[in-house]
Order: C-alpha cells, then sequence, then structure tokens
C-alpha cells in the first residue's frame, strides 16, 4: 500500500489536477494506495500520521506538491524509516530538480517508484528540524518574511515584488559562522547551506551541491553594493556567480551561524537564529532517474 499525499493548493492548484494524474496512473496499473490530504498542513500531517499507523508496511510515500509540502512530511517520515517520492507541483520544487527528475512529465519518476527499489540521499538536520534544500539565513529570509506577509501578487511574483521593496533598505549583517574546519567571522549578504542545489524556483545558489557526499556546501556573499547586487543577481539561474569575487563557497558537515537575523529552510521560517545544522549522510529513502 502506497501513500498518495496531495497538497490540493500548492502551484495555485496544480497540486490538485497532478494529484489527479497521479490516482489515475496508480488506479490504472492496479498499484493499491491511499490518498492522505487535509485543508491545513496540520490536518495532513494528523491524516499521515494515521496512515503510517494503520499501515506501518506501506512501500512509501508518494507526496504530490511543493518544497513546503515535503519539508512538512520529512517531519513525519524519517523518524518512521519511510521512503519518499515527491511529484513536483509547487511553485519552486527545488528538490526534484536536484534530484534530477522532469518537472512537466511523471510517466518515468512513477514508473521507477513502483518498479525500483529506493536510494538514500542526505538531508539537512538544523535544531533538530529536517531540511532537504537549503537552510538560508539574510536577504532572502527578510525577502520570505515579506512575502509572506503579502496577500498580492501571487504566485512567484510575490517574491520579485518582496525583492523590490526590501533590496533598498537592506544592510549586511555581521555573521559567526563555525564549520568543521574554521570559523568565518564576517559581515554578510546572504548565507545558504545547501544540501540541494538550488531554492525559489531554481536560483542555483550551490551548483556543485551533492545530496550524496555527506556535506553542505555553505555559500557566503560578502557585501556588495545595491546596484553590484543587482547586476549579479541574474548569475545565480545559472550558477555562474560562484565566479564573483563576493562569492565564497566551503564545504563541512556541521555548520553554526550566530547574528541578529532569521533562518529560512526549503522556504519554511526556522527562526532566530543562532541555529546548529548538521549534514546527515543517507537520511532519506527516494528514487533518483
Amino acid at each position: 500500500m502506497w501513500a498518495l499525499v496531495i497538497n490540493p493548493v500548492s502551484g495555485q492548484g496544480r497540486g490538485a489536477t497532478v494529484g489527479t494524474f497521479v490516482a489515475g496512473w496508480l488506479a490504472q496499473r492496479k498499484i493499491p494506495y491511499t490518498i492522505v490530504t487535509g485543508n491545513s498542513s496540520v490536518a495532513l500531517d494528523d491524516h499521515l500520521a494515521s496512515f503510517i499507523q494503520k499501515f506501518p508496511d506501506t512501500n512509501g510515500v508518494i507526496a504530490v506538491g511543493g518544497d513546503g509540502l515535503l519539508h512538512n512530511i520529512l517531519q513525519r517520515l524519517i523518524p518512521a524509516q519511510i521512503p519518499l517520492a515527491m511529484i513536483p507541483a509547487g511553485t519552486g520544487n527545488d528538490f526534484v530538480r536536484t534530484l534530477g527528475w522532469d518537472l512537466e512529465t511523471f510517466d518515468a519518476q512513477l514508473e521507477a517508484i513502483t518498479t525500483r527499489p529506493p536510494t538514500s540521499v542526505d538531508l539537512g538536520l538544523v535544531d533538530g528540524e529536517w531540511f532537504a534544500a537549503i537552510l538560508s539565513t539574510g536577504f532572502d529570509s527578510l525577502v520570505n518574511e515579506k512575502a509572506n506577509k503579502m496577500s498580492w501578487p501571487k504566485g512567484p511574483m510575490k517574491y520579485n515584488a518582496a525583492i523590490a521593496i526590501e533590496l533598498p533598505r537592506f544592510r549586511p549583517r555581521h555573521y559567526e559562522i563555525t564549520l568543521d574546519e574554521r570559523t568565518i567571522s564576517t559581515e554578510a549578504m546572504l548565507i545558504a547551506v545547501s544540501n540541494g542545489r538550488s531554492y525559489g524556483g531554481g536560483m542555483l545558489v550551490c551548483p556543485e551541491a551533492d545530496v550524496a557526499d555527506g556535506l553542505f556546501d555553505v555559500m557566503v556573499l560578502h557585501p556588495v553594493s545595491k546596484l553590484e547586487f543587482i547586476k549579479v543577481f541574474p548569475r545565480v539561474f545559472k550558477g555562474t556567480h560562484i565566479t564573483h569575487p563576493a562569492v565564497e563557497i566551503v564545504r563541512s558537515k556541521r555548520v553554526r551561524i550566530t547574528s541578529d537575523a532569521v533562518a529560512y529552510a526549503d522556504g519554511e521560517r526556522i527562526g532566530q537564529l543562532p541555529v546548529n545544522a548538521e549534514c546527515v549522510p543517507n537520511a532519506l529513502m527516494t528514487w533518483l532517474p
């Protein structure tokens, strides 16, 4: 028995459409499944907990939604050691991008999920909370804070609007970053602790991050002028920003970040710094192309 977990409102309703497709795909092949959903993240989590209690030997969870759904259900699935496959139906879908699955057609992914054993990949653990893609603090966290309070515009444009609001008044902050082998004390505009390669719907903040190497790629953006930031920012979509002299990337299994700032992971609010994060090898069972 599989759990088909659907967030119907993800991707401005795309979750419901894709969820219907996946349910039909499974039914056509007579693969047993139970739909797990809810009208809130709390309700969905409760329903998933009930499913796990009823089917402790489940084949796994096929989740239809975005990185927010992924982040929430990881907290339930990792302790239970249940395999998870993400069918992308959110706004960003960054962990699926990192794994390498197609974002538009799902037949090959569903075929792999239902016919092959899963593979183990790394996850991040920040103060007891699991994350799949990227833990970050700095300018992008301020943008998230602003965007989460905005009712308009919808979708990705909300984040562009939040950037336009926050950038003129943004100031770099001082951070203490403790790594495995060194401590960095610096002013910075943004820090990304990366298990996955991208966030924000394809921004390749750490393009060489590997979900199977047991290490985070830690990107530090040292202060640049607002004009320089605007010039360099588009390069993040191709990952070419890493050659800029203000960008520093180091690898570390453990990271502690201290500052007067807020952290986000997988687009979800973690809270005020300091935070302590660890890359946990082979924490998640999933499927790769």
